[in-house]
């Protein structure tokens, strides 16, 4: 797995929010991507994945079955969502208020997309 990373933190922390979602992934699917990149900024964590597709999702989806491979993987991201929600508050120190998913079957990409909480005021 190759992994590329971004952000405007230390690029420690997006290294490992893209090793451990890819871990994550892994205990969920049983497969890894070929490829991750994860991009931090002020409000929003992305990661993207290439090449997340199970053997069966690819003969569904050669079939004409691409709508049902997509549901199928919406499925696993939201029973994914709490723990990958809490790596990346492990990693960035900012609750995420909403998590976002989405799947293309063609090209093969998974993009998990993390929007932050507004960071607390600082006293002045």
């Amino acid at each position: 797995m190759a992994t590329q990373s971004q952000s405007a933190m230390p690029e420690q922390g997006a290294d490992a929010i893209s090793r451990a979602v890819v871990r994550v992934m892994h205990d969920y699917t049983g497969t890894e991507p070929s490829a991750v990149e994860t991009t931090i900024n002020d409000s929003l964590v992305t990661v993207v994945m290439r090449d997340t597709l199970l053997k069966a999702q690819h003969s569904l989806a050669r079939e004409g079955k691409g709508l049902e491979v997509i549901d199928m993987r919406r499925r696993f991201q939201q029973t994914m969502r709490d723990e990958l929600s809490a790596i990346v508050t492990a990693h960035t120190g900012r609750i995420v208020e909403v998590f976002l998913s989405a799947s293309g079957v063609e090209p093969d990409i998974e993009v998990e997309v993390f929007i932050l909480a507004p960071r607390a005021a600082r006293a002045g």
